[in-house]
């Protein structure tokens, strides 16, 4: 995530940017925060590479926040813009540029902290990534590309999206426990992951997995395995 802070004076842009880091950093939140004291230079950096969300300072010498905004959604629908002001006297402006927000100066660490989490909920959550020692070298492996993985003699082979089999040694305790915090992860017994997101059915005590492969759930995870499949699926009809 890229945090573009635009304000002519120096101490509202170190003030704004010090409780941005602090409040992210509750969160867990990972950003790049670029300060301008100017809406050119705010400008001209966009030009570069986009950002996920803007605080503009209106009054600003040269050109204003408003008219950096108005400039800058010509080529950027998306980016969030969020007017930092002494005045909303723009409101009518401000919806015409589709400002996500108004922060009135001075604003609390409250009304920043509410703003953060409306801002956050609406970003696409970025796909979790596990990364795995394969003959030496680190694999970065999105969640979603993973199909299944299985526990045979110290190695973990991990089937995924690509059609590949990567082998990589550890313990099955160890590559199971981020996983299993994501829902789309089932533990079929000892030595068994799956993504749910990559099976295309439950059928004879196994998954079906849509590389064509079937992974056995043990005797005791039956009925667990089979609500934990409806309710994904369950879920993922209501997302869709």
């Amino acid at each position: 995530m890229r945090i573009a802070i635009v304000d002519d004076l120096d101490t509202e842009r170190t003030l704004l940017k010090e409780r941005l880091v602090r409040q992210l950093s509750q969160r867990g939140a990972d950003a790049e925060i670029l300060e301008f004291d100017s809406g050119e230079a705010f400008l001209a950096a966009e030009k570069e590479q986009r950002f996920t969300a803007a605080f503009l300072d209106i009054y600003m010498d040269g050109l204003s926040g408003m008219d950096a905004a108005k400039e800058l959604r010509k080529t950027d629908a998306d980016c969030l813009l969020v007017f930092t002001t002494t005045s909303t006297d723009h409101a009518l402006e401000g919806f015409q540029v589709r400002a996500f927000h108004y922060l009135v100066k001075p604003f609390s660490e409250a009304e920043l902290s509410g703003l953060l989490d409306e801002m956050l909920a609406k970003l696409p959550r970025p796909e979790p990534v596990l990364t795995v020692k394969v003959d030496g070298s680190d694999i970065r492996l999105r969640y979603r590309d993973i199909i299944s993985a299985e526990h045979f003699a110290h190695m973990i082979n991990i089937r995924t999206t690509a059609g590949k089999t990567l082998a990589t040694r550890q313990s099955f305790k160890a590559f199971t426990e981020p996983l299993k915090k994501d829902p789309r992860f089932f533990v079929c017994g000892r030595g068994a992951i799956i993504n749910m997101e990559n099976a295309a059915d439950f059928q004879a005590a196994a998954f079906c997995m849509t590389d064509g492969s079937r992974v056995y759930v043990s005797q005791e995870l039956l009925k667990a395995a089979r609500q934990a499949f409806m309710e994904f699926l369950l879920q993922r009809g209501r997302a869709d």
